[in-house]
């Protein structure tokens, strides 16, 4: 019976819920509880935070999940919840946000070609330095970033959960993109010219 209910899609065990099923609640978190952890760690370092508003946001759902209406997609509305919540607490405590970025997604095509890099420096090194220029990025860049690339979340999708224009999307992840290309290229140029 579980296994069969398991097979359902978010919506429909929202409906389950929704109609008197509590039980079922625990799917979801099973879900979506290292989904939304991996969000939350991109923007809190302290373990013990993660695990606080984690648990602050599955009492949200929990509480509110009679509000979402089950014509929609379940992860948006999660995730709305979960950006609630954590602009809430960087705003109280002053946090500052992490980087999250995967340098392999942002990496021009001619580095990961001829491995012009990676031969010449540690790769490693190169993402440490490159993260610490991603953590002046703006937050409004790397957010919608994170969602689309990690979470898979449409443009819509996204725009639903930071409450802006699809438009305003695309071009906070292009523009953020773009950031992070030049910063590569100009850190290429620079080791180049050192060698």
């Amino acid at each position: 019976m579980r296994e069969e209910i398991s097979q359902k899609s978010d919506e429909e065990i929202v409906k389950m819920i929704q109609s008197g099923q509590i039980a079922l609640f625990d799917i979801l978190i099973e879900r979506y509880e290292q989904k939304i952890k991996r969000y939350c760690q991109r923007f809190l370092s302290k373990k013990e935070d993660v695990e606080d508003i984690l648990q602050d946001i599955f009492i949200k759902v929990y509480r509110n999940i009679q509000s979402f209406n089950p014509e929609k997609r379940f992860s948006p509305w999660i995730y709305r919840i979960a950006h609630n919540a954590l602009v809430n607490v960087l705003k109280k405590r002053k946090i500052n946000v992490l980087s999250f970025i995967d340098l392999d997604i942002f990496l021009p095509h001619s580095l990961k070609e001829n491995n012009r890099l990676e031969d010449q420096f540690d790769q490693k090194n190169f993402k440490e330095i490159v993260n610490n220029y991603l953590e002046k990025l703006d937050p409004k860049y790397r957010e919608p970033i994170y969602l689309f690339y990690f979470e898979n979340l449409s443009y819509q999708e996204i725009a639903d959960v930071l409450e802006v224009p699809v438009a305003t999307v695309g071009v906070r992840i292009k523009r953020g993109k773009e950031k992070i290309k030049k910063f590569i290229e100009n850190f290429e140029k620079k080791y180049v010219r050192e060698q």
